[in-house]
């Protein structure tokens, strides 16, 4: 990876992560977490995408990972950071998996496979009494010295993983997935083990979908089944179609931006769903390629457009 990449990595996170210390007041805080946590759901499900699959599994992937962590947290009590860390590690097997049994099919019927999982779930936990049932678990508190600093270890996490998910894509690794996605015959013919590569990209991105759900049980300390129904997969989809599906920068920029719209739109009462809505058609209608495919490169200026290697490949890429 060229070392600019990562500079201006580095000074992307370095920003938004200085930017938490700004927050004032639990409102700004709890929408710096929503933001970090839906751009890190897209990112995730735009991952996935690399194969050429959208999962709408990836709702039930992020409710594992919140569960884990309460579990972790009111039930085994313990430390903050194993309880972090035991839903996405969860998810992991769960993922590899129902990826070795669904992966072998693709297009609608693995979607809808995806969301009869969800759906299966989620109706499952709401049958679990000691988790909760319908009415989900409380309580999921970080430690009392951890909790003014969620906004900054939530922001840090995201974007280490957003990085760790945009050097994998640019690997050889990611490459191969790319090449599956086009052309899953051609790739067979050579020798590579498809179905192996697509369980290894399902579940990466289904980890961070996990971590995204642990992180989620923490900032909110409560979580029911119904957070997690394949909705959430949707509006994880809306972010990555308005950013645009060819950057990840394009799924962070999408969530940002309906987010912080939904977050505006909700002092509008009944006129809510239609601003929300409107806010999508529209994106679809005037930026088919999303926020990613518009061309950054004429605004800036004329002797970084010549460099090859410059911030407007960085973000394009």
């Amino acid at each position: 990876m060229r070392s600019l990449h990562i500079r201006w990595w580095t000074v992307g996170a370095a920003f938004a992560i200085a930017a938490t210390f700004l927050v004032k007041g639990p409102y700004a805080a709890s929408l710096v977490n929503l933001v970090a946590i839906s751009a890190l759901i897209a990112a995730s499900l735009r991952f996935g995408m690399l194969i050429g699959e959208v999962s709408f599994a990836t709702s039930t992937f992020v409710g594992l990972g919140a569960y884990g962590a309460g579990i972790a947290t009111t039930i085994l009590h313990w430390p903050f950071l194993i309880a972090m860390v035991l839903g996405p590690l969860v998810v992991i097997g769960i993922s590899v998996l129902f990826g070795w049994v669904t992966l072998r099919i693709k297009g609608p019927y693995f979607m809808l496979i995806g969301f009869a999982f969800v759906e299966v779930v989620r109706i499952a936990l709401g049958k679990i009494a000691f988790i909760g049932g319908v009415a989900g678990m409380v309580g999921i508190f970080p430690p009392h010295f951890v909790d003014p600093w969620m906004p900054t270890i939530v922001m840090a996490v995201v974007t280490g993983l957003l990085f760790s998910l945009y050097v994998i894509e640019k690997s050889d690794f990611g490459k191969v997935l790319v090449a599956i996605r086009d052309n899953e015959d051609i790739a067979r013919t050579v020798g590579l083990n498809v179905l192996s590569l697509k369980i290894a990209c399902f579940a990466i991105a289904s980890f961070c979908a996990g971590v995204a759900g642990s992180l989620h049980g923490f900032v909110n300390n409560v979580i029911s089944p119904d957070d997690f129904g394949f909705m959430l997969t949707v509006f994880a989809l809306a972010f990555v179609k308005v950013g645009g599906e060819s950057s990840i920068f394009g799924a962070v920029a999408g969530a940002i931006i309906l987010v912080l719209i939904s977050s505006f739109a909700l002092g509008l009462g009944a006129a809510e769903q239609f601003v929300y809505g409107g806010a999508i058609v529209l994106a679809m209608l005037f930026l088919p390629q999303g926020l990613a495919g518009l061309p950054w490169r004429k605004c800036l200026p004329a002797r970084w457009a010549k460099r090859p290697a410059n911030l407007v490949n960085t973000v394009a890429r």
